[in-house]
């Protein structure tokens, strides 16, 4: 599966069957975890066959069933923590789907509690990411258009190609509160209105766009 396939399959997914994550698979995500922790400065960290994070009222309230492995996306609190925990969040979700396995982003939803107690003393908890065999693949869900996100004239078809693939990424909510543009040959992106956990948004939409475009995108 390309990136590209993964983006447009990639949905969440809070039911998971009882299959345990091969240690192939394991070894793959682990690699990856290394890497975005040394690019972007994290301490991320995937827990397996531990259902205690989502072991709460509020984890079943938000419809979660059987999350026994999760990742935890922690590291030392900086101006753009949120911001860098949505880009290399993302990317594992993505990488994680090629895989063959399914994932959902948790910002309020799981056992607070217990998972902070995972952390080094310095870090901070941004958000979690269920991880393992969907119940279901999920479904899409009805997001904005094109021009509703883009500020642009003459954009040439790789924007737009990532401005396609921006408009699948999850969002908190799926508010889509961001925005594109295209000028002098560069592409740019802002957060657009206000909403909860946009910063992470941003992140995470910012590397939907690099992944299917092949471009940067300026924040």
């Amino acid at each position: 599966m390309t990136i590209k396939e993964a983006i447009k399959e990639r949905h969440s997914v809070r039911a998971y069957k009882d299959i345990v994550i091969p240690d192939d698979i394991r070894q793959e995500l682990s690699s990856l975890v290394e890497e975005c922790n040394a690019d972007g400065d994290l301490n991320i960290s995937i827990q397996y066959d531990e259902p205690e994070g989502f072991n709460s009222g509020i984890a079943h309230y938000g419809g979660f069933r059987n999350v026994k492995n999760y990742i935890v996306l922690a590291g030392k609190k900086s101006k753009d923590f949120n911001f860098r925990c949505g880009y290399y969040g993302e990317k594992l979700v993505l990488f994680a789907q090629q895989l063959g396995l399914n994932t959902c982003w948790v910002a309020m939803t799981f056992n607070k509690r217990m998972v902070k107690r995972l952390l080094e003393p310095t870090d901070t908890l941004c958000m979690v990411i269920a991880l393992g065999y969907g119940e279901t693949p999920g479904v899409p869900h009805k997001g904005k258009t094109y021009d509703a996100v883009t500020k642009a004239e003459n954009a040439p078809d790789w924007f737009k190609e990532g401005v396609e693939a921006a408009l699948l990424a999850p969002t908190a909510i799926n508010q889509q509160k961001f925005l594109f543009s295209y000028k002098d040959g560069e592409a740019s992106l802002k957060i657009k209105g206000l909403g909860a956990n946009l910063d992470t948004d941003l992140g995470i939409v910012k590397y939907h766009f690099e992944a299917a475009s092949d471009h940067n995108v300026k924040v």
